[in-house]
């Protein structure tokens, strides 16, 4: 158990006015609570963007029926000579609806005078893992074109081969600046090199567009590699820090309103952080997240088929390090009226992220404020002015699905579509966790192939649909300046763990109940026995 002391030794002491009283009602929760009682958004009905990329990738992606009885169309694409309910796309009213997995993959491989719509090659690429690994749909991808424009043959058209090379590298390039991740994996850069290698040789100057790829793809792999280094450093430093404060409790004097005085530079800091982690999370780590982890075999065991979801998972803790940073700065203090400037501080921080739509730092330090630990704290509540926090409190309301904070999302959603590039009102930042969560129910809710076998395209658009909504709000630039001292503490500064935040409420207000003096005697032997 980590225990810190607290007293005299462990907790600050400083002077500030009193805040006026009033009736405090918090959300009683023992910790942060990032999942809650959440479902997917029924509203489909948006056309959504894909995100313009440097290749080209964007068109709008269509919309899907709510129901079978709004079919009127019906088409059934066969391709070459193949089995006829095997190899087929069924479309309806124009869009996708179902396929095979064969049909699905033929349709994405390009020829001189074809390439595949991009919202289909996204939202194929995003979530055809589900069913085959990313190396073997590029592998099946190489040997159909290979076969296909008899690229083993001696006698070749060569303006057909220029045709289809083009389109080929466009595919390759932006399977790359989509989905760089992918291509950690050594099968997928074997790949990737035999086929562009191939194509070079059978026409010379493909041979620059080949480079270029592997190229930008080395540039975007080593800034993801250098951005998770970054994130290994920082969490060792708040470990180290985290030892420091057990070895010497005294040393521990500083808290965040002596570092960052004013709510909106340190909610244009948080803001910084969510951006920064936001950006490096690759989109396919949703649909890795759905993927139940399998035992390699045997011959395959020298290959690592992890799932993909570390900078998923960095976000969802960065999350919970707020939430706890805040309930810590709050609980460390001896006197009253300082936790009380403390609360009343992180409700105007709070109230700054909501103002430039940074949705997540809002819910993070509304759930510290609310965990048990500050939120029994009475008499402390009762010296805070409660008209904003119960705003606040309104706007991150759970019920209804946190119908007003997704009303607010859309809000902030349409102010970033007529902001101006650079623009503070670009910035959208959701409440990440809803968001897995919602994604969460859409995979669950629907099922990934029909009664025939065929693929459940329908899920697929709604899977891109909503991680397109993600890629818009990733590829925002924040046009705040840096505070590094102010970023340093929040991702170092030591935080305490929820038995420590239980053991420093209670020193601060003594328990009430039973129950609560129970915890107090249970937690301060477990204190001594740490310490001896």
């Amino acid at each position: 158990m980590e225990c810190v002391g607290f007293g005299s030794l462990g907790r600050t002491r400083r002077r500030s006015k009193s805040k006026r009283s009033g009736i405090h009602n918090p959300w009683r929760l023992s910790q942060p609570s990032i999942f809650g009682t959440i479902a997917h958004d029924d509203n489909d009905n948006d056309i959504t963007q894909i995100p313009g990329s440097s290749n080209g990738l964007s068109a709008t992606l269509p919309r899907t029926s709510k129901s079978r009885d709004s079919r009127t169309t019906v088409t059934v694409k066969p391709f070459g000579d193949r089995d006829l309910t095997r190899a087929a796309l069924v479309y309806e009213d124009g869009n996708l609806v179902s396929g095979s997995l064969e049909a699905c993959v033929q349709n994405m491989v390009p020829t001189a005078e074809y390439y595949p719509d991009r919202t289909f090659l996204f939202a194929f690429l995003l979530s055809s893992r589900l069913y085959m690994k990313p190396h073997q749909l590029l592998h099946d991808l190489c040997q159909t074109c290979v076969r296909q424009q008899r690229l083993n043959s001696s006698h070749l058209d060569r303006s057909t081969l220029i045709k289809f090379g083009t389109n080929f590298m466009q595919l390759l390039s932006e399977w790359a600046e989509t989905f760089p991740y992918d291509f950690k994996d050594e099968r997928m850069m074997k790949h990737l090199r035999e086929i562009t290698q191939k194509l070079s040789t059978l026409e010379p100057t493909l041979k620059k567009t080949a480079g270029q790829i592997i190229q930008g793809l080395m540039r975007k792999l080593a800034t993801l590699e250098k951005y998770e280094d970054v994130l290994v450093r920082v969490n060792m430093a708040a470990s180290e820090r985290m030892h420091a404060l057990r070895a010497n409790p005294a040393s521990f004097q500083v808290n965040i309103m002596d570092i960052c005085p004013e709510p909106h530079v340190l909610a244009q800091q948080l803001t910084h952080i969510e951006l920064e982690r936001l950006t490096n999370i690759g989109p396919e780590e949703f649909v890795q997240s759905f993927i139940k982890e399998q035992t390699s075999d045997s011959k395959n065991q020298k290959f690592h088929d992890f799932k993909k979801t570390r900078n998923l998972e960095a976000y969802v803790e960065w999350f919970n390090r707020l939430s706890y940073l805040v309930a810590t700065e709050v609980c460390m203090h001896i006197k009253k009226k300082h936790r009380a400037k403390l609360i009343e501080y992180f409700i105007d921080v709070a109230r700054e992220c909501f103002n430039v739509g940074n949705f997540n730092s809002l819910m993070a330090i509304m759930s510290g404020l609310n965990m048990c630990p500050v939120g029994r704290l009475k008499k402390t509540w009762g010296k805070v002015n409660m008209d904003k926090f119960e705003i606040l409190e309104h706007q991150m309301d759970p019920t209804s699905n946190f119908n007003t904070y997704r009303q607010s999302l859309k809000a902030a959603m349409q102010r970033a579509l007529t902001a101006q590039e650079g623009a503070c009102d670009k910035i959208v930042i959701p409440f990440f966790s809803l968001l897995i969560k919602d994604l969460y129910f859409l995979n669950e809710g629907c099922a990934n192939k029909s009664a025939n076998g065929h693929i459940n395209f329908q899920k697929f658009w709604q899977l891109a649909k909503q991680v397109t909504d993600f890629l818009t709000w990733k590829n925002v630039d924040c046009p705040y300046p840096r505070e590094r001292q102010t970023l340093n503490y929040l991702l170092t500064a030591p935080v305490f763990s929820e038995n420590s935040l239980h053991l420093a409420s209670f020193e601060s207000e003594n328990p009430e109940s039973d129950m609560e003096r129970i915890r107090y005697k249970s937690l301060k032997l477990q204190c001594e026995e740490v310490n001896k």
